[in-house]
């Protein structure tokens, strides 16, 4: 596996690889990895001959007072596991290779009203710094693939819908949520909470499926279920941001004749901010 921290050696080994005939896929990361990262690695490598992971803690997506200079920072260890995947690129890049023009300086792209909702609503601008970042990435790579994961499942319409406004030839994957034995979905800020939090962190995702168990079931009535949910996880000890029913298609508020809907969720736990979802069709 190359390390490479920079643009043009990196597109100098793509712009072989590709007069050779192969494909490049692509996933971007922001490092600290775990199961549910190397999933994705695997599913990527399994579509494309050759395989660029990034690793760039990305500044544009992180608000005042969030966690960028905290955020988990194991450079070696993420390397280790990249090899042992058989990745052929692990990227690097810094600030200067990612924004030449400086962070102050960048032209942000819009991510639209899919990042004013849910998790946009309480991240004003998160969602453009993570369109900002992908669209540069895709820049730089040129890959024929990428894959994120389904957990960032509002992310993952937001990258789907760049690409196409964009008329960008990346096909976009959605790759599996991986969980722990308890349920909760695998995330680099699950670290972040204590042994109290972590015993009870998994009632987020037990909500959802029981949620989902009664939207099947058509009863009660949904507004019911949604509130019933929250204050559940209210009672629990976490602060619920949202717990919302939406088109799995769009995110678009969910009408009695949608058949594939998706169940969405954030809560603090503690000082730790959670998210999960739940895809399925009626």
């Amino acid at each position: 596996m190359h390390v490479i921290d920079a643009v043009e050696p990196l597109q100098s080994k793509i712009a072989r690889w590709k007069s050779q005939g192969h494909t490049v896929g692509l996933v971007p990361t922001m490092g600290d990895l775990h199961e549910g990262h190397l999933n994705l690695v695997r599913q990527a490598r399994a579509k494309a001959d050759r395989l660029v992971v990034s690793i760039f803690v990305n500044p544009l997506q992180f608000g005042p007072g969030e966690d960028f200079d905290r955020y988990p920072r194991e450079p070696e260890a993420d390397s280790g596991l990249l090899e042992k995947e058989q990745v052929d690129v692990l990227f690097t890049p810094g600030e200067a290779a990612m924004y030449p023009q400086g962070t102050q300086a960048v032209p942000q792209l819009s991510a639209g009203e899919l990042a004013n909702i849910l998790c946009g609503a309480s991240r004003p601008g998160h969602f453009d710094g993570v369109a900002t970042a992908v669209n540069r990435l895709f820049e730089i790579v040129q890959p024929d693939l990428a894959v994120f994961g389904l957990k960032d499942y509002q992310q993952l319409l937001v990258i789907r819908r760049l690409v196409a406004e964009r008329g960008l030839a990346v096909d976009i994957l959605g790759g599996t949520t991986c969980r722990e034995a308890d349920g909760l979905a695998m995330s680099t800020r699950n670290r972040y909470l204590n042994a109290g939090e972590r015993a009870v962190a998994a009632r987020l995702y037990a909500e959802l499926q029981a949620a989902a168990a009664l939207i099947k079931a058509d009863s009660p009535a949904r507004v019911q279920i949604l509130e019933r949910a929250v204050e559940n996880l209210a009672a629990a000890g976490f602060r619920p941001l949202y717990f919302e029913l939406r088109r799995a298609a769009d995110l678009s508020v969910a009408g009695e004749q949608d058949r594939d809907l998706a169940l969405l969720t954030a809560a603090y736990l503690g000082e730790t901010r959670l998210i999960d979802n739940l895809l399925f069709s009626l």
